[in-house]
């Protein structure tokens, strides 16, 4: 009988520096950001989809992005997975650092900042032979295209994160059948599982990179990039759900799914939704020319 892995149990500090400890999580944190703005960068080079976007511009967005992230995440945390918890402790909201951040309430969030950003930025997505400022859904589809290419890598970064400090882990997989199947001693048994946060890194994050990063290294409609992302990112969560571990407070819900493929599931279809209309609305636009 194959044995399984045994996860490592990495020390959750990655540094000291005096009084500083320096957590593995909270380095990927800033690894991702750091990504962000170095692909942002070489982005603004190219500009394919001519967003309009500057240096200085992605350096303020950095910011409303990072509030995005942290105050949308954490609230999401609150209201798709413990609104009752929270509803009779609600101090307990603002105790960040005792965890609790959801994927999908930080992008609540930051959909909310880029509407904000490209309301404010009236130079984005603007026609050099026009003076007059873009459309705001205009400058909203440019900015969440910019963006978008620039989210996985973070994303897989966060997951590296999750695989680090030995949590978010999957479910039960036979050594036999999975040779890469591991024990997670902080689940609180020696069950060999998969390791679904790698799996997440390799989808949600990797691979979904890769894709969005070729789609925009060419022209495409505007608003196409936003939508690749909403379907291909849900697309990867669903899936990996089905080898991670469901949250023990919630288990699986309706149809044997979990929370977080219910909550991917409109991600997907608004994806879809998306991509399929800026297609047919670049189609008609170069019929009537």
């Amino acid at each position: 009988m194959q044995v399984a892995w045994v996860h490592p149990q990495f020390d959750p500090v990655a540094l000291v520096i005096g009084p500083l400890a320096i957590r593995w999580y909270g380095l990927m944190y800033l690894l991702g950001f750091l990504a962000f703005l170095l692909l942002g960068r070489r982005q603004i080079r190219r500009d394919v989809q001519r967003s309009g976007m500057t240096a200085k511009d992605l350096d303020d967005f950095l910011l409303w992005g990072v509030l995005g992230v942290v105050l949308g995440g954490r609230l999401g945390y609150v209201f798709f997975y413990k609104p009752l918890e929270y509803l009779q402790n609600p101090l307990e909201i603002l105790m960040v650092w005792q965890g609790g951040m959801a994927f999908h309430g930080g992008l609540i969030g930051v959909v909310l900042a880029i509407a904000l950003f490209a309301a404010r930025r009236s130079h984005l997505a603007a026609d050099v032979s026009s003076p007059s400022p873009a459309p705001f859904w205009q400058r909203l589809w440019a900015l969440g295209d910019f963006v978008a290419p620039l989210v996985p890598l973070g994303l897989a970064f966060g997951r590296l994160g999750n695989f680090i400090n030995g949590e978010l882990w999957g479910r039960f997989a036979d050594p036999s059948a999975v040779p890469w199947a591991m024990v997670f001693p902080q689940s609180g048994s020696d069950v060999p599982r998969h390791p679904s946060q790698l799996y997440q890194m390799a989808g949600e994050g990797l691979l979904l990179f890769v894709l969005l990063t070729w789609l925009a290294a060419r022209p495409q409609p505007r608003g196409f990039l936003s939508g690749a992302f909403l379907a291909g990112y849900g697309l990867m969560r669903f899936l990996t759900e089905f080898a991670r571990e469901p949250d023990a407070f919630l288990g699986l819900l309706s149809l044997g799914l979990s929370m977080g493929q219910w909550l991917s599931m409109p991600m997907i279809i608004l994806g879809i939704a998306l991509m399929s209309g800026t297609l047919r609305t670049a189609q008609g636009r170069e019929s009537t020319d």
